[in-house]
């Protein structure tokens, strides 16, 4: 690749897409690298959702004053993204005299992050808040949200590359290295080269740090196990419930969440692994989620459970120290023209647009930065069928008859919408990506229905062979041949 680039950020979570969205505002040549075929494939999609509101991080860290700022901001964001979310408030839940102790620390620390709204309340006011939640007391965050984080993550992608950002998926750095001021970025495709290079790699950003010269962290991979719980279950919890934490297990505790569509999270757990893209889901943990889950929320039953998954924290903090260290994000002489992020774990979510702010300022230290008068911050969403009135719907249909015939059945998602969703401005291909963009295959059946119609579409579409239709990663294949006529 002969094309010079600005700035070539590595990795395309929440984070770097965000820090591409800022930095598209200017004029500058932006290059995005990725090693997964989406956006959406590890940390930035496999999380709980909620937009935090910063009582938890230690005052005076960068934790603690992005997470304050990303919650207070939020609402211009997802106006402009056109990503749905809530601020329904959240419960953190005790049931002894150390817990109460530990609740009041914790709404001082929060006053002292600059978090609004924090109150201590007793068990009458939860069951007022929050009827099928249990505890003797909590705190209640009323700024506390919950959003989806696989829209977020695409929506600041997509406005990002409609700025003039250029996405490469499938292209996993190998090695980094800099001649004549240019840095040459070498992938399992290609070789890039750019002026800056943004580390946002996430698990890997230590990895990537030590091909840039910076050899000072490890990433310590923590995996976190989830129930899904089906969305009639949704009605029975109107808001996040959590247990007073344990810091030294580097997590928030196995919580209760509603997600934005409706469904309820269980988890997540907090176990160390070896493997950093090891999402094995384990029989042990999964006990665990229904028995702690239990006790603050009463309403759990197995068959309400449609699914489990797992997500990664890129922790800094190893498991023999245990709790949290600050988000690292940094310029050194060692490594010149580069940012450097590494152990963005959990408020990085709803962090994320204060530090691509943060990163832009680093910038603007070194270089004398344009404003790209082009920039528009707009993302216009795929539009749902589901939700709207008859009168609306019947609308949608005259104007477009591909409203009328509906591919997946229990979220009630039209061939329009899954059109739109493949014909995305990425040019993501994968069934996940499809299913992340426009929630078909989330139901119920976990796409026992729509799968393989959807699988069909794309085929249709983008005029592939049905071997190569391929779920998620690289290797993923959906099929192999044909089983009948």
């Amino acid at each position: 690749m002969d094309k010079l680039y600005d700035v070539i950020i590595i990795g395309s979570g929440v984070v770097g897409n965000a820090i591409a969205r800022e930095m598209s505002r200017y004029n500058l040549k932006i290059g995005v690298l990725e090693k997964e075929l989406d956006v959406c494939n590890e940390t930035s999609a496999r999380n709980s959702g909620v937009l935090h509101a910063g009582f938890n991080n230690k005052p005076g860290t960068l934790m603690a004053k992005f997470c304050v700022e990303g919650n207070q901001g939020f609402d211009q964001v997802a106006k402009e993204l056109g990503v749905p979310f809530k601020r329904c408030g959240k419960l953190v839940v005790g049931f002894s005299e150390e817990d109460k102790e530990k609740l009041i620390a914790m709404k001082e620390q929060g006053e002292k992050n600059g978090v609004k709204g924090l109150e201590i309340i007793g068990k009458d006011k939860i069951k007022e808040i929050e009827p099928n939640i249990d505890g003797e007391f909590a705190m209640w965050s009323k700024t506390t949200g919950i959003l989806n984080p696989f829209l977020l993550t695409i929506a600041l992608a997509e406005n990002a590359a409609t700025n003039g950002a250029e996405y490469y998926f499938g292209n996993e750095v190998i090695d980094i290295k800099r001649v004549d001021d240019i840095y040459n970025i070498k992938t399992v495709k290609d070789t890039y080269k750019t002026r800056w290079v943004v580390n946002a790699a996430g698990l890997y950003s230590d990895k990537v740090s030590k091909m840039l010269g910076i050899d000072d962290y490890t990433i310590h991979p923590c995996r976190g196990e989830y129930f899904i719980l089906d969305e009639k279950v949704g009605s029975k919890l109107s808001l996040p419930a959590y247990p007073v934490p344990n810091p030294k297990e580097g997590g928030l505790g196995i919580h209760l969440t509603p997600t934005i569509d409706e469904n309820v999270f269980i988890g997540p757990s907090s176990e160390y692994i070896d493997e950093r893209d090891d999402y094995s889901a384990t029989q042990k943990i999964m006990d665990l989620l229904i028995k702690d889950g239990g006790r603050i929320f009463p309403h759990i039953r197995r068959e309400d459970f449609i699914r489990n998954f797992a997500g990664i924290r890129p922790k800094l903090a190893s498991k023999e120290e245990g709790g949290y260290h600050d988000f690292v994000i940094e310029m050194r002489d060692e490594a010149l023209n580069v940012i450097n992020l590494v152990g963005i774990e959990s408020p990085g979510l709803t962090s994320s647009t204060p530090i691509a702010k943060y990163v832009v300022s680093l910038l603007k230290q070194k270089e004398e930065l344009t404003e790209n008068e082009n920039f528009n911050p707009i993302r216009k969403p795929i539009v749902t069928f589901n939700d709207k009135s008859v009168e609306e719907k019947e609308a949608l249909i005259k104007e477009n008859p591909d409203y009328g015939e509906v591919i997946c059945r229990c979220q009630t998602i039209t061939k329009a919408e899954i059109l739109e969703a493949i014909n995305n401005p990425l040019g993501v291909e994968t069934l996940t990506g499809i299913k992340y963009r426009c929630r078909a295959m989330m139901g119920r059946c976990q796409g026992g229905y729509c799968e393989t119609r959807i699988a069909g579409l794309l085929e249709e579409v983008k005029h592939k062979n049905r071997e190569d239709v391929l779920y998620s990663r690289e290797g993923s294949n959906m099929f192999v041949g044909k089983v009948r006529d």
